[in-house]
């Protein structure tokens, strides 16, 4: 998908590689679009479109440097649909009386390892806290054979 021409028609994108996982409108009337591997990939492909329908340039979204847009602005979880595409899981963590939810994506860290990114909405699920990579539980194996 990276080798698409800025400027095709969204149109024929989505002819050749199907509608997109998730789409949100964007403030010059245009569109973003993804095209998520979620929740099993490691791969996830957005671009913008104007409000004449054609593309931006299309982008790997799930690397460790794209992640690091999350360190700067106000993070809702609909901003980051609209960023990142949906997560691999929603779940929480902490103590009963402190659970954060938290949102994770699979990709692969360093382009190498099989990750996970975890980021941290805090208790209410309304703000980015925090964010993280982490092994990607799937891949663990029997790692703890020994218990």
């Amino acid at each position: 998908m990276a080798k698409v021409p800025p400027g095709t028609p969204a149109n024929q994108v989505i002819s050749q590689f199907g509608q997109p996982t998730y789409t949100c409108p964007l403030d010059n009337g245009g569109r973003r679009l993804i095209w998520s591997m979620q929740p099993f990939g490691q791969q996830a492909w957005g671009t913008n479109t104007d409000a004449e329908g054609r593309v931006e340039s299309v982008e790997q979204l799930l690397t460790d440097a794209h992640f690091q847009v999350l360190k700067s602005g106000e993070w809702t979880p609909e901003r980051l649909l609209c960023e990142f595409g949906p997560p691999a899981e929603k779940t929480g963590v902490g103590l009963p009386s402190s659970i954060q939810i938290v949102w994770s994506w699979r990709y692969m860290q360093d382009g190498v390892w099989y990750s996970m990114m975890h980021v941290y909405l805090g208790q209410d699920g309304e703000r980015v806290t925090r964010f993280h990579p982490g092994p990607d539980p799937r891949y663990e194996g029997d790692r703890f054979w020994w218990f």
